[in-house]
């Protein structure tokens, strides 16, 4: 495989706290991981070019990161929009609730330096394997802003060893 992409709802728009807080877990993979496997990273948000820099200084993402202001590519891949009501667990990737995070979006959108709310909020994302070429070999679409598919499941299915998303140490038992 030579790609895994999540275009997700985490990547929507830059000032959603639950795409702020995935992309965070998404910064978190080892380079060196993607490169054994032979796989490339690529986020694609919805939001205009001017939010990647201040985006990825946020979250440490340092992988490829591209934008859809006119959101083509979800349309061309189906991904919905509008939250279907549907039971999803908690996103191991979200560490907000829903009344802290969104105050810290607000604050991050009044205090940026580019005030101006991204992107479309009804509009859902997913995760897609592409590649070689054009091939399909595995497509999420959310259901809901919540619904994603974690991100070691994912990377599992490519051949990325498991990485740790806690901020927790290891213990190790002797």
């Amino acid at each position: 495989y030579t790609s895994v992409i999540p275009a997700t709802r985490e990547t929507e728009h830059f000032l959603c706290y639950i795409c702020k807080e995935y992309v965070e877990d998404l910064a978190k993979i080892p380079k060196s991981f993607l490169q054994e496997a032979n796989v490339t990273l690529i986020v694609i948000g919805q939001s205009s070019y001017h939010h990647i820099e201040p985006f990825c200084k946020l979250t440490g993402y340092s992988h490829e990161i591209y934008v859809d202001p006119e959101r083509e590519i979800y349309k061309r891949l189906g991904m919905k929009r509008g939250e279907e009501i549907a039971s999803s667990g908690q996103s191991p990737h979200v560490k907000s609730n829903l009344l802290s995070g969104s105050l810290q979006s607000l604050w991050r959108a009044v205090t940026g330096p580019l005030f101006d709310f991204q992107g479309d909020p009804a509009q859902q994302g997913g995760i897609l394997i592409l590649g070689p070429g054009n091939n399909i070999h595995f497509i999420h679409r959310d259901r809901n802003r919540l619904d994603h598919k974690p991100i070691n499941s994912v990377l599992q299915l490519v051949g990325v060893q498991h990485v740790n998303f806690t901020n927790r140490t290891s213990v190790i038992h002797v």
